[in-house]
């Protein structure tokens, strides 16, 4: 595999940001992921910070894959969601303005079909920040995981084309119930983005954990042939997740850059 495709979470590389793309170019990847709510402070940026940033991934010859944006409650929940929902269009400006194309984030709990307020409360809300996607040049992008693919498929049904991409994370599916495989068939005509994570699965649905990439029960192959016959010739997400030390978390990403080098 082309490891230029492959992007790595910045914020745990390092504690200082020229530090920890220095650390990402060494992995040999061409891209990073910024966490836009806990590893970076998006909305606070200013266009004196952004353009110092992107001077900064210029000399480092990497690119921003995604922004991150993991809001505290979800989009049919109705406590302050104007709020939530104006920080969420602001943060696809910022995005774009780094040089991402997608806005990486969850829906939060999605409505069953029959609760009909609550489903077009969703469908409204999220057609709004499409419409302010559109216009600035990102997208706002669903985690497939939490949300399952069916759900997602139905909210994609219902809401205007190019308002919502959708974000696999194979880990994440595989925890959740889902079959990683089988998402991305279904899904691949409206991904955004990919992350390819592993897990265990728990005794029931949502209690499994992650673990290394190559440690765990996802058979990433399949999922890697579907979406490329699909056509998808976008960025693969890597995630460290069992580092608490920088240095341990240049290590784990090194040993998945390698696995899938290997692919």
């Amino acid at each position: 595999m082309n490891t230029s495709r492959l992007a790595v979470p910045i914020h745990c590389l390092a504690g200082d940001f020229r530090r920890a793309l220095t650390a990402a170019n060494d992995l040999g990847v061409g891209g990073i992921e910024i966490d836009g709510r806990h590893g970076m402070d998006l909305l606070a940026l200013t266009d004196t910070g952004i353009r110092q940033i992107r001077k900064w991934l210029d000399d480092a010859g990497l690119r921003v894959a995604a922004v991150s944006f993991f809001t505290r409650g979800g989009y049919a929940d109705e406590d302050r969601l104007e709020a939530r929902v104006q920080a969420t269009k602001r943060a696809l400006g910022q995005a774009q303005r780094l040089g991402a194309s997608v806005l990486l984030g969850r829906i939060g709990e999605i409505p069953p079909a029959e609760e009909a307020k609550a489903c077009q409360l969703l469908v409204d809300v999220l057609a709004d920040i499409g419409r302010t996607g559109q216009q600035v040049g990102a997208t706002f992008c669903a985690e497939a995981g939490r949300a399952s693919p069916e759900d997602l498929l139905r909210l994609l049904a219902a809401i205007p084309a190019g308002s919502l991409q959708v974000d696999l994370v194979t880990g994440a599916l595989l925890v959740h119930g889902h079959d990683p495989t089988a998402a991305a068939e279904s899904l691949a005509a409206d991904l955004g983005y990919f992350h390819a994570t592993d897990a265990l699965p728990g005794a029931f649905a949502g209690h499994g954990r992650a673990v290394p990439l190559g440690s765990g029960q996802v058979d990433l192959p399949p999922v890697l042939a579907t979406l490329d016959e699909r056509g998808y010739r976008g960025w693969i997400g890597l995630e460290s997740v069992t580092a608490t030390r920088p240095a341990d978390a240049v290590a784990e990403l090194s040993a998945a850059i390698e696995w899938m080098s290997r692919l």
